[in-house]
C-alpha cells in the first residue's frame, strides 16, 4: 500500500500570516488537529504545521490571546514530508523515528499535496501495524 491510496487529498492550509482565529475556523471546519503551513499562496512549499496542542502550549497555557497570534508566532518549524509514492510501511517508519502523529505529503516539486495522520494509518492499515506506530509515536522519550 502506498501513502497515496490513504492519505488527506489537497488538504486545507495556512500560511504564515494566517491569524490563529482562522487556523481554529479551519480546523473546527476540517474536523483536524494540524494545519500545515506552507511558504506563501503562491509557493505551496510546507514550512511547518500549527497544531491544537501548538495553540494551548504556546498561547492559552502562557495566558496569552490566541486571537493576537498568527501562525508564524507559534507553529512547530520542524516539519517531516513523505511523498504519495513512498510505501506505506515506510512512511510509518518516519513517522515511528521522528515520533509524529502527522506527516506532510508532496509532490515531485516539493508542494503540499497531502497530509497522512495516525488516523489514516488505524483506518486503513492491518491492527498489527497501528498498534506499533500508535505505541512508538506515543512513548515519552526517555529522560
Amino acid at each position: 500500500m502506498k501513502v497515496k491510496e490513504i492519505m488527506t487529498h489537497q488538504p486545507v492550509y495556512g500560511t504564515p500570516d494566517t491569524s490563529i482565529h482562522v487556523i481554529a475556523q479551519l480546523m473546527a471546519e476540517n474536523d483536524c488537529g494540524c494545519i500545515p503551513i506552507v511558504a506563501s499562496e503562491e509557493v505551496h512549499y510546507p514550512i511547518g504545521v500549527v497544531t491544537d496542542r501548538d495553540i494551548v502550549l504556546r498561547t492559552v497555557a502562557l495566558n496569552n490571546n490566541p486571537l493576537n497570534y498568527k501562525a508564524a508566532d507559534i507553529m512547530t518549524n520542524t516539519i517531516f514530508t513523505t511523498t504519495p509514492e513512498t510505501a506505506l510501511e515506510e512512511c510509518c517508519r518516519l513517522m515511528e523515528t521522528h515520533q509524529i502523529r502527522r506527516l506532510a505529503v508532496v509532490d515531485p516539486n516539493g508542494a503540499l499535496c497531502g497530509m497522512i495522520s495516525q488516523a489514516d494509518i488505524a483506518t486503513h492499515a492491518p491492527p498489527e501495524k497501528t498498534a506499533e506506530v500508535v505505541q512508538v509515536v506515543s512513548k515519552t522519550a526517555e529522560r
